[in-house]
């Protein structure tokens, strides 16, 4: 499917975070997260994907927010968590998109319900999306 958006957080030397906005031949629109961390051989990436669709967004950014909270206020109140703030390396790093670090991902299979009508079902993309 059609990458129409994509932010990288880069998190430490070996551990990058992606956001990709997709959008499905239906022109709906979901996310993926992504968390790519360098092998500590070298020998490429683990990765592990979210899929994300619009009727979850509000769970779960709430959901998020309320155990970040929980952690800054009740477990830890006396830590900086701003002291994590990078974001000049992101400046940095420039924004180049992941493609050049991640080889490109088949495209999820898309509900029968979110497919145009007459639409072949894609149900060997999850298979493949399983074995990266």
């Amino acid at each position: 499917m059609e990458s129409v958006y994509s932010k990288r957080i880069r998190a430490g030397k070996r551990r990058t975070y992606f956001f990709d906005v997709r959008a499905t031949r239906g022109n709906d629109y979901y996310i993926t997260i992504t968390e790519s961390r360098k092998r500590f051989n070298d020998n490429g990436y683990d990765r592990h994907k979210i899929f994300l669709y619009k009727e979850d967004f509000n769970k779960f950014i709430k959901g998020l927010t309320e155990a970040v909270d929980y952690v800054k206020t009740e477990l830890m109140p006396d830590f900086d968590f701003d002291a994590f703030n990078h974001d000049n390396v992101e400046a940095e790093g420039g924004d180049d998109h992941h493609e050049a670090e991640t080889p490109a991902a088949p495209a999820p299979a898309v509900p029968a319900a979110e497919q145009a009508p007459g639409a072949a079902s894609n149900s060997s993309s999850t298979e493949e999306v399983d074995k990266w």
